[in-house]
């Protein structure tokens, strides 16, 4: 079973370069408290680092 991890969106994108606001759509999150449930995988990984401030992550799983 794959490792999985949830992710919540506690920050809004607004003010926010568009780089930051892609990555919250590619993520599943473009509205405030959005929760996901993701593979645990790098690239995932590097997608929550760049926008940290804007999102927790609630658990992992696996």
């Amino acid at each position: 079973m794959a490792k999985t991890i949830v992710v919540k969106q506690i920050g809004s994108p607004i003010r926010r370069p568009a780089i930051q606001r892609q990555t919250l759509i590619g993520l599943g999150l473009n509205k405030m408290h959005r929760v996901r449930e993701l593979e645990d995988t790098p690239a995932v990984r590097g997608m929550i680092r760049k926008v940290s401030h804007m999102v927790e992550i609630v658990e992992e799983r696996g």
